[in-house]
């Protein structure tokens, strides 16, 4: 593997770092307290720096990128507190795409690249623990169509979505890989309910209700009763998308954490001085430095399509959320009681750490996912 970045990517990077530096506002965000409409200027800005075109091919006008340029860019705007619904449209939405009929992706990737199309993938359901197999809303087909009925909650970017990937059941039970179906539904279409919400650290999302919904199997994305592969393959680039966002967050914390205790004083000493304290941060490094290492060797990896690489991705998603915990922790109670307040960039990013953590399934489902994979 190596793991060095290319010119490219370097220069990706840096766009993205310059970017949170000039756009990161905690104030704004603080301050931030109902639902919001989309930030339509940043998105278009996120469009004209080619960033929606990142994982796109370039026959669809995208730049003929993958994984690995969307961890260097993510791990940068996790940097910062930026709202914008990337992994939502471009990853995990953008994924699905990329899957989709040739008349399908003619009519949304396009859209999607300008900045004019935002997206959602519906598939968490309430009362299950999360898993692909575990879906349950229904999907009865009828002739050329199919039926779609039940509920999918926190829908990431659900509330803003024109257009929702929908993970639904048309043939078995709840348990089954088989007999899952993927559908791009409108999102205005009749029979859609949906219900916005905010998330612990600031984002939103949407309970999503379709009653009697019907979409046409022309909508329909992969072959009918096996849309299980492509949402996995798709789940598990979205995993490693949140997981380099998350690495770039905890890097914040840690070397805020580390310039606080410079300036902190207590006793006459800045609070760095005290040994204890050194050790904590000595600890959240080792933390830090495992997290980055296994972000890049999941990644490459998935890239190189090794064997193991579906189980290096639900590593890197358990060790998120266990070194996310480490690091958080310290980094609130090194800062004391200003840690726990949203006066701080850190109360903001721990808040974030902790909602990834349980995104899509928290570290204990991962680590028995790892340990399963073949």
């Amino acid at each position: 593997m190596n793991f060095q970045l290319s010119e490219e990517q370097q220069m990706l990077a840096d766009s993205a770092q310059r970017f949170v530096r000039d756009h990161s506002d905690v104030e704004k965000h603080r301050q931030n307290k109902a639902l919001m409409p989309l930030d339509t200027s940043t998105w278009q800005q996120f469009a004209e720096l080619g960033w929606l075109a990142v994982p796109f091919e370039e026959t669809h006008g995208g730049l003929g990128m993958g994984p690995l340029e969307t961890m260097v860019l993510l791990q940068a705007l996790g940097e910062g507190v930026i709202m914008a619904p990337y992994i939502a449209t471009v990853v995990l939405g953008g994924g699905f795409l990329r899957h989709a009929s040739t008349e399908q992706q003619a009519k949304t990737i396009p859209a999607l690249i300008e900045g004019r199309l935002q997206l959602a993938f519906a598939v968490e359901e309430y009362e299950r623990v999360f898993s692909l197999e575990n879906t349950a809303l229904k999907g009865e087909v009828k002739g050329g169509d199919v039926v779609l009925d039940g509920t999918k909650a926190c829908v990431m970017n659900g509330d803003q979505a024109d257009q929702l990937i929908v993970l639904a059941r048309t043939a078995g039970q709840p348990g089954d890989r088989e007999g899952l179906s993927l559908y791009l539904v409108d999102a205005n279409a009749d029979g859609v309910e949906r219900t916005p919400h905010r998330t612990v650290d600031g984002r939103q999302g949407a309970e999503i209700r379709f009653n009697q919904v019907t979409v046409s199997d022309a909508a329909r994305i992969g072959e009918l009763h096996q849309g299980h592969g492509i949402a996995r393959t798709v789940l598990l680039e979205g995993l490693l998308a949140l997981s380099a966002e998350s690495v770039g967050s905890l890097s914040v914390l840690l070397n805020d954490t580390v310039e606080y205790s410079k300036t902190r004083k207590q006793f006459g000493l800045p609070i760095g001085k005290f040994q204890v304290l050194q050790f904590r941060m000595a600890d959240m490094f080792i933390a830090m430095e495992q997290t980055r290492s296994l972000l890049m060797a999941a990644t490459m990896k998935w890239v190189e399509g090794h064997d193991d690489a579906e189980k290096a991705v639900h590593a890197m998603k358990a060790q998120l959320g266990r070194a996310g915990r480490k690091i958080s922790q310290e980094a609130i109670q090194i800062h004391g009681g200003m840690g726990m307040t949203d006066e701080l960039n850190v109360g903001h990013l721990v808040k974030r750490v902790t909602a990834a953590d349980g995104l899509f399934g928290n570290a204990d489902l991962h680590l028995m996912a790892m340990a399963q994979t073949a």
